[in-house]
């Protein structure tokens, strides 16, 4: 087991080349025909080809917008007791008030069937969403549609 095990370039001193060939090999790119993809103009024939089989791929732009945070009607159905007890929906009557602003979502989705009324209190919601709430006898307040 080598505790000390020493450097490549302490073992080429005095070498001359330190293993780079030709002393003019080592000075910057020209050996290589330059950096990245030079030498790829008119006469770079041994290079094209490459070029037209393998383009560079497009740059992408990427949206800075947010996704919303969303919930569909199943998961409120599911999560029933534990909203209850946390405070996010509250018995009005019978009528169950669900303020969705409290767990930050943005957008109230279909997905699923209401099985009790509810007032549900969101930012956005979708046609389909009031569309179910409402045949149920309930309401959403919502600032947008979607």
């Amino acid at each position: 087991m080598t505790v000390n095990k020493r450097k490549k370039n302490s073992r080429m001193r005095g070498s001359h080349t330190h293993g780079g060939g030709a002393k003019k090999k080592r000075r910057g790119a020209g050996h290589r025909g330059g950096r990245g993809n030079a030498g790829s103009g008119k006469r770079g024939d041994a290079k094209k080809p490459s070029y037209w089989k393998n383009p560079l791929p497009a740059p992408k732009f990427k949206s800075r917008q947010k996704p919303d945070k969303v919930l569909n009607i199943s998961d409120i159905e599911i999560r029933f007791e534990n909203l209850l007890k946390s405070g996010v929906m509250e018995k009005q009557g019978d009528i169950y008030a669900v303020d969705l602003t409290k767990m930050k979502v943005d957008k109230l989705l279909a997905t699923g069937t209401p099985t009790r009324k509810y007032k549900i209190t969101v930012g956005k919601a979708s046609k389909k969403a009031v569309e179910k709430i409402k045949a149920k006898q309930g309401e959403v307040l919502a600032d947008g549609m979607v």
